[in-house]
């Protein structure tokens, strides 16, 4: 095997993908050829390394350095000036947006010094379609162990001592459900791997496995073991092209190498996994409507018990997890129960990936430990707010979460302490709002993707959201009374109770939480026929003040539907009944003349 002096690791998830890392990749490796250095640098495609504010990303190794939003033409200069010469592309290198320095090494970055990580570990490490790669840093170790060292119940024993818990937003306890399963008598039974990941902003299982697919190979096998399985089944939403086509490749390779099949490792256990493939239905990331849709039935939830572990897929004993969650067994395994229990708080065990997103400046996917606070988070791993603006509320949990305020950014985030805020942990979404967004509008947001993703298999779920829905969107248009507002609220408290499954369930959580913690804006929408943020078009009034108005006639030449009237050199007026509220006048006026009422 060949020894290089240097590597250049080139992101390759879907993010940097999208702005032509593909294209960087090519020309740093045909530039690499042309100068005669292919048996000193070596040119590899990685998974994410989560900084996707800054994408495409390059970073050098051994010298650590962090090249950030490359493009594909920058590729000479990155190997004339650092890879012959020996000079850091200064233009290149991390800026900090709270003190403008340059960074030059992850190492010292705010994004990365927190983090912890673990289900990413392989991440941005190695090359995803090699599982040559995967194996020199421990992978299939805990495989061979688990087959050749331990039985089935010491495996979930250690499970259970980890403390890990269901990654997908249930938290239930991973290795009591794996005991559970295996309780189960069948002559069949199944693992199935959840990667149907719907939440708005969410994209940490897609990450993982684009970067270390066999990473959730491995877990899976280990736990088909345990529960006496022998079929695996991971069920994907088929938008995700480049995650599925990495798995085909991973499932293939641990074929050929003897790790998935007949006789793994000579220790008479057989296991297998295929692919199911998702239509992108929210719904089906609950694990019954899940399972109907592997089986080709309309994905809709049932009634629990029975649970899968006793009657799931085929109606056989069927054991779900997520990705995180089996992300996080191989690794589990090779270091110990302890260890793994060691971080993390009381009942909530080691690490949560989430995806930061929304007015942060750095926007990415990060591994943090469970009871790190959401201050550390937004402030120190997130860079602060985006153009120095006021922190309003962050989005943790997606659709089924709710707003936290800055009252909660000191509170340890785990999965009993994000509910009893008003939230919860889901999968792990974490969208970060400030001064200008308007709550009651984003809680109209959320409900807007629950009507549309219900199932409408329960009644309180399908008729009671979109009734919920209705009422926002009378108060965001300043048609809403405080008889609306009391049945906003006692509406939420009959859905949350009586519907069938999560998604209804956790539905109204977002209208309940901007009640509580910004009620006040509310009010302003029903009392004063007023949006406090600006947002809801409807409230919104565009007026021409005379003292600033030259009569330039741009803002009537720009205006669409004619609402503006005015001689030139005079002052222009707005008509209100005609205004649609679109805001060209507003970025046409070159003289602050066009404010909103």
């Amino acid at each position: 095997m060949a020894t290089f002096k240097m590597h250049l690791l080139v992101c390759g998830g879907t993010g940097c993908r999208a702005s032509e890392s593909e294209n960087l990749f090519h020309n740093l490796r045909t530039g690499i050829i042309q100068k005669g250095l292919e048996n000193d640098v070596q040119v590899l495609t990685t998974g994410c390394f989560g900084f996707c504010e800054k994408g495409p990303i390059v970073k050098v190794l051994p010298d650590n350095t962090f090249y950030t939003m490359v493009k594909p033409e920058d590729a000479g200069e990155i190997i004339e000036e650092h890879i012959i010469k020996g000079r850091k592309v200064q233009r290149l290198l991390y800026v900090n947006p709270l003190t403008s320095e340059k960074v030059e090494d992850s190492k010292h970055m705010g994004f990365y010094r927190k983090q912890l990580r673990i289900a990413l570990r392989n991440c941005g490490f190695i090359d995803p379609e090699n599982i040559d790669e995967y194996i020199a840093r421990d992978g299939y170790a805990a495989l061979g162990t688990c087959l050749t060292e331990m039985t089935p119940e010491q495996v979930i024993e250690l499970m259970k001592k980890s403390g890990l818990r269901g990654r997908g937003g249930g938290g239930f306890p991973t290795g009591l459900k794996w005991e559970i399963t295996r309780a189960s008598k069948a002559d069949q039974k199944y693992v199935v791997c959840n990667a149907d990941e719907g939440d708005p902003g969410a994209f940490m299982d897609r990450s993982i496995l684009e970067g270390d697919p066999h990473s959730v190979i491995e877990a899976m096998a280990i736990c088909g073991y345990c529960i006496e399985a022998t079929k695996g089944l991971v069920y994907i939403r088929a938008e995700y092209p480049l995650a599925i086509e990495r798995l085909k490749i991973a499932i293939k390779q641990a074929r050929e190498y003897g790790l998935l099949g007949k006789d793994i490792l000579g220790t008479g256990f057989d296991f297998d996994i295929e692919l199911r493939y998702g239509a992108g239905a929210f719904v089906c990331g609950e694990e019954t409507a899940l399972i109907h849709s592997m089986e080709g039935f309309r994905g809709e939830p049932t009634v629990k018990p029975p649970f899968p572990s006793v009657s799931g897929y085929n109606g056989k004993p069927t054991n779900v997890n997520n990705v995180e969650t089996f992300a996080n067994v191989p690794v589990i395994i090779n270091r110990g129960a302890e260890w793994f229990a060691s971080i993390g708080t009381e009942k909530s065990k080691g690490t949560k990936v989430f995806a930061l997103a929304g007015k942060i400046n750095n926007v990415g996917l990060i591994e943090v430990p469970m009871g790190i606070t959401l201050r550390e988070v937004i402030y120190e791993i997130g860079g602060g707010i985006k153009e120095g603006k006021k922190f309003k509320a962050v989005q943790t949990g997606g659709p089924s979460g709710g707003c936290l305020t800055e009252k909660h950014l000191d509170t340890p985030i785990d999965y009993d302490n994000l509910i009893a805020a008003g939230s919860m942990m889901g999968s792990g979404g974490m969208i970060v709002m400030d001064e200008d967004d308007c709550m009651v509008s984003i809680a109209k947001f959320y409900l807007d993707f629950t009507v549309e993703e219900s199932c409408g298999k329960c009644a309180p779920c399908r008729i009671g959201n979109k009734r919920l829905n209705e009422i926002l969107e009378k108060i965001c248009k300043g048609e809403g009374s405080m008889e609306d507002i009391a049945l906003l609220r006692n509406l939420s408290n009959v859905v949350k109770d009586t519907s069938l499954c999560g998604l209804g369930q956790t539905s109204p959580n977002p209208v309940l939480s901007t009640l509580d913690n910004f009620y006040d804006e509310y009010l302003a929408h029903v009392n004063e026929r007023k949006c406090p943020s600006g947002q809801c078009k409807a409230l919104l009034q565009y007026w021409i003040e005379p003292e600033n108005c030259v009569g330039c006639t741009a803002c009537a030449r720009n205006c669409p539907v004619n609402a503006i009237a005015g001689e030139r050199k005079g002052v222009h007026i707005i008509d209100q009944a005609t205004c649609i509220k679109c805001g060209a006048c507003m970025e046409k006026c070159k003289f602050n003349a066009v404010f909103i009422k």
